[in-house]
C-alpha cells in the first residue's frame, strides 16, 4: 500500500515537472527520489527473472542507462526503485561543466528528447568518493570517456584513467565511443580508432584483476547510426579485443525529420520512441554477426512493456530504460517487471 501511494504521488508530479525545462526537471526529479528513498519500501524479485552476464549476477534484465546519474549522487534512490543494475556516468578523468545551456530538448509529440550535454560531469575522483558509500548493492556499471578537451590522439590515457580510479568501485565498465556529442569521439568506433582504446584497457584490467582478485568485465557503447560494413568490423574486433559486451545502443545524430520542432542549431543526440526501431536494427545484426552468448545490453525507446519484450526478443540479455523513464516514471519499471514475470523470465 504505502508504495502504491509514492508511485501515485511520482505519478502526479509527473505532469508538472514535463513542463519545465527538461533539464531543471530531471534535477528536480532526481531530488525528489532522494527525499522518497528512506520511504520507499524494499522490493523482491522472482528468481525466475534472474540473468547471468559477462559473469555477473542480474537480479532481472531491467536497469537504468547511463547519463540520469552522472556522478553517483543519486544512485541509492535510483536503486530503490527496482533497477537490477544502474549505469554511472559518463564519467571523465576531470570535471567538466560540458555544453552550453539550453542542452536538452523535449519533443512531445514525438515521446523523444534530443540532448547535447557534452559529458557533463564532476571527475573520476568525485564519482570514486560516491560510489565507495553507497548502499546500492545492484550491479553498478560505470561509463567512461575523454574529456571535452583532451585530443583524440590521447583518448586512451583518459579511459585508462578512468578505468584505474574507478576499477574497485565498479562492477563493469562501458566504453563510451559513441556519444554524438564529444567532437570526433565517434571516430573511435573505428577499427584503428577502438583498438587503440581497447588495448591498453585489456592490459591494465590483467594487472589489476591479479592485484584486485576480481575481474571488472568491460561492455563497449556503440552507435545506432553504423552501417553493415561498420557493424561486421565490430562485431569481428569485439571478441579479439578481449570486450565482454556491447551496449546498443547510443543516441542518433538523425535530426532531419525533427528540425522543425528544434530550436535553430539545437543538434546532438536523439533518445526515446523514435529510437527504438533503430536500435532493434543493430541489436539483431549484431546478435547475427557476434558469437553465440555474447552479451549485448539493448537499450534505446523502451517504453513499455512490448518494447522491453521485443528488445529481449531481438537478441539481448539485459536492458535498460532512460527517456521512456523520464516520460512515465517508475510505472515503466513496474509494467515491464511484470510482463517478464508473465512471461517467465528473459529467456
Amino acid at each position: 500500500m504505502r508504495r502504491a501511494a509514492i508511485s501515485a504521488a511520482a505519478a502526479a508530479a509527473l505532469p508538472i515537472l514535463t513542463r519545465l525545462a527538461p533539464e531543471t526537471a530531471h534535477t528536480l526529479a532526481l531530488a525528489g527520489l532522494d527525499w522518497l528513498r528512506p520511504l520507499w519500501p524494499r522490493r523482491e524479485f522472482s528468481a525466475s527473472l534472474a540473468v547471468r552476464c559477462a559473469g555477473l549476477e542480474f537480479a532481472h534484465p531491467l536497469g537504468l542507462a547511463a547519463g540520469f546519474d552522472k556522478n553517483a549522487d543519486h544512485l541509492d534512490a535510483l536503486g530503490a526503485l527496482g533497477f537490477s543494475h544502474v549505469e554511472i556516468g559518463t564519467v571523465t578523468p576531470r570535471p567538466q561543466p560540458g555544453n552550453p545551456k539550453p542542452r536538452m530538448f523535449r519533443l512531445r509529440e514525438s515521446q523523444a528528447l534530443v540532448n547535447r550535454m557534452g559529458f557533463n560531469n564532476k571527475g573520476a575522483d568525485h564519482v570514486a568518493a560516491r560510489l565507495e558509500r553507497s548502499a546500492y548493492r545492484g550491479v553498478r556499471g560505470v561509463s567512461i570517456g575523454k574529456n571535452f578537451d583532451t585530443p583524440i590522439e590521447n583518448a586512451a590515457g583518459d579511459y585508462l584513467h578512468c578505468f584505474r580510479r574507478l576499477y574497485e568501485h565498479a562492477d563493469y565498465f562501458a566504453i563510451n565511443v559513441s556519444s554524438p556529442n564529444t567532437a570526433r569521439l565517434r571516430e573511435l568506433q573505428a577499427r584503428e580508432g577502438l583498438e587503440r582504446i581497447l588495448a591498453p584497457l585489456a592490459e591494465e584490467g590483467a594487472v589489476l584483476a591479479r592485484r584486485r582478485g576480481r575481474r571488472v568485465p568491460v561492455f563497449v557503447k556503440v552507435a545506432p547510426d553504423l552501417d553493415e560494413a561498420q557493424l561486421e568490423t565490430l562485431a569481428a574486433q569485439l571478441p579479439a579485443l578481449s570486450v565482454d559486451g556491447v551496449i546498443a545502443t547510443n543516441t542518433s545524430n538523425r535530426l532531419e525529420r525533427f528540425a522543425s520542432a528544434l530550436p535553430p542549431g539545437a543538434g546532438g543526440g536523439l533518445s526515446g520512441r523514435p529510437l527504438h526501431a533503430l536500435s532493434l536494427a543493430v541489436i539483431r545484426r549484431l546478435r547475427a554477426l557476434l558469437p553465440a552468448g555474447f552479451p549485448i545490453v539493448g537499450v534505446g525507446g523502451i517504453f513499455g512493456a512490448d518494447d522491453a519484450v521485443e528488445t529481449l526478443a531481438a537478441g539481448a540479455n539485459l536492458i535498460q530504460v532512460y527517456t521512456g523513464f523520464a516520460y512515465r516514471g517508475d510505472a515503466l519499471i513496474d509494467e515491464i517487471l511484470a510482463a517478464l514475470e508473465r512471461r517467465g523470465g528473459a529467456a
